[in-house]
């Protein structure tokens, strides 16, 4: 499917952010098929049987949009940014009331290949967004970096778009939060002995 023109996805947020609520709901059908694809990347990485499906995470995405007040979008890559940022949320809130429920259980994400942090393991997405969160607090912008790459899939030049930085600096940001993260997710040694 190819790319929404970006001139329109731009107006319409501009205009969004103006105050025109209609705006939104006629941005959707334009951006849809890319909100879907940032879904779907989100649930390849998830364990089958999933009771959440793409499409309704992308619904809950855009309800959680329509809930806030219109944001200040730089362009169409901080839109898709929000975007993912707030299915991951959505992911990690139902995670967490999943693992409430079954208390001792885990859930499980294997991360792609492609963008991953842990080379061939499966992670747990409540312990990935904790770490992450705990990440922010030393380095806010290394955060982002992997929100922006790991959950929207941008490339390094996006990235560094959306932040306003070099991709140089996005680069070294990446290298240095994925060693951070493999070793605050390393599993703690028990001392039960």
């Amino acid at each position: 499917m190819p790319e929404p023109p970006a001139q329109p996805v731009s107006e319409l947020l501009a205009n969004w952010r103006a105050g025109d609520e209609e705006s939104l709901r006629r941005l959707v059908p334009l951006v849809y098929g890319e909100l879907r694809r940032i879904a779907h990347r989100h649930f390849r990485n998830e364990a089958s049987g999933h009771t959440l499906q793409t499409t309704a995470l992308v619904h809950e995405a855009y309800l959680c949009l329509m809930k806030q007040h219109p944001m200040d979008f730089q362009n169409r890559e901080h839109f898709f940014a929000v975007s993912a940022n707030l299915m991951r949320q959505i992911l990690v809130q139902y995670a967490r009331r999943r693992n409430a429920a079954k208390r001792n259980a885990r859930n499980k994400v294997p991360l792609d290949s492609a963008m991953t942090l842990f080379p061939k393991q499966t992670v747990d997405l409540v312990a990935l967004d904790d770490a992450l969160n705990a990440l922010a607090k030393l380095d806010v912008q290394q955060s982002r970096i992997v929100e922006l790459r790991f959950f929207t899939g941008l490339s390094i030049e996006e990235t560094s778009r959306v932040l306003g930085v070099s991709p140089a600096t996005v680069k070294r940001g990446w290298t240095t939060a994925r060693i951070w993260l493999s070793r605050e997710m390393r599993p703690k040694p028990s001392h039960d002995a």
